[in-house]
């Protein structure tokens, strides 16, 4: 090469990728550190134009065989509420037990697989005593890759599973239900895609998503690729309607390619914490709010009590 001439622009196998000029800048910096807390208000955050629909800014890359690039969504939920005595939490208990059974799971599990394009290719679920449930799908991203790989070569490295966490042995009364969600996938797969539908699936109170790009693939020039997308926040994947519900903060480390966003909701309505009947109103339920308030920080911020 010339001295002074541009090398080519490298060539892409999958799909064209819609970026930011900003984004595709801050992704070239090292440790680019936190992104700062961004608010609850719809005004503070990009609208579906900004962030959605981004001009293209780098030629697709061709690679050469399968995307080996593994991609890996945590999507870490808690919802909360008051059951005041045993009555409130057994009912609270059948609720989650009717709604979020290992069944219920699993069918949420079949529709991210559906929504980011993966054929599943099996199924197992369980139900635990005296409650909880976990849900695993194995899944084939084949059509996302070239004909020839078989079926057993990549099955296991793209899967879903999620576990549910129900507590509702704290003394004060404050009941909390953690649902746990990884989505790995190996191939040009984005697993991204599925948080609307992952918010839309739980009530959720504080959200905790971590998204990490692992190993490398190569292009026809044999040079190794680590990321053949790109990422400014994880909260340009979410609906500018769902993200306005909560206040957010972002850790991005992108020339690691690890992307945090921790979430904690700010439209609570005190009623929809109690059983049907209860007054949210009267001073025992405000304190009960209050205590659901202290809970929601408490888990946000990562402290003892």
């Amino acid at each position: 090469m010339a001295a002074g001439q541009r090398p080519a622009a490298p060539v892409v196998s999958s799909a064209t990728l819609r970026v930011d000029l900003r984004a595709f800048v801050a992704l070239q910096r090292r440790f680019a550190g936190f992104a700062g807390a961004r608010g609850s208000g719809l005004q503070k955050f990009p609208s579906r134009e900004e962030s959605w629909v981004m001009p293209l800014v780098r030629e697709p890359v061709r690679l050469e065989g399968f995307n080996n690039l593994t991609k890996v969504v945590s999507f870490n939920l808690y919802d909360f509420a008051v059951a005041r005595n045993d009555a409130e939490r057994a009912s609270y208990l059948k609720y989650l037990h009717d709604n979020f059974s290992g069944t219920r799971i699993t069918e949420v599990m079949r529709n991210i697989a559906a929504i980011i394009d993966a054929e599943v290719i099996s199924v197992s679920a369980q139900d635990y005593d005296p409650y909880g449930a976990s849900a695993l799908v194995l899944m084939s991203d084949l059509g996302h890759g070239p004909s020839n790989v078989s079926v057993g070569a990549h099955l296991t490295k793209s899967h879903l599973c999620a576990h549910t966490y129900p507590d509702v042995n704290d003394p004060r009364g404050v009941c909390s239900f953690r649902v746990d969600i990884d989505v790995a996938t190996c191939g040009t797969i984005v697993p991204l895609r599925a948080l609307d539908y992952m918010f839309e699936s739980f009530e959720n109170d504080v959200v905790i998503i971590d998204y990490v790009v692992r190993g490398f693939t190569r292009d026809t020039e044999g040079k190794r690729v680590y990321m053949d997308h790109t990422v400014r926040s994880i909260q340009d994947f979410i609906a500018p309607e769902i993200v306005a519900r909560y206040t957010c903060e972002d850790l991005s480390l992108p020339g690691q390619n690890i992307w945090q966003t921790r979430m904690i909701r700010t439209d609570l309505e005190a009623r929809e914490y109690f059983a049907p009947g209860v007054d949210p109103d009267t001073p025992e339920s405000q304190a009960h709010f209050e205590l659901i308030r202290r809970e929601m920080a408490g888990v946000y911020d990562s402290l003892p009590s």
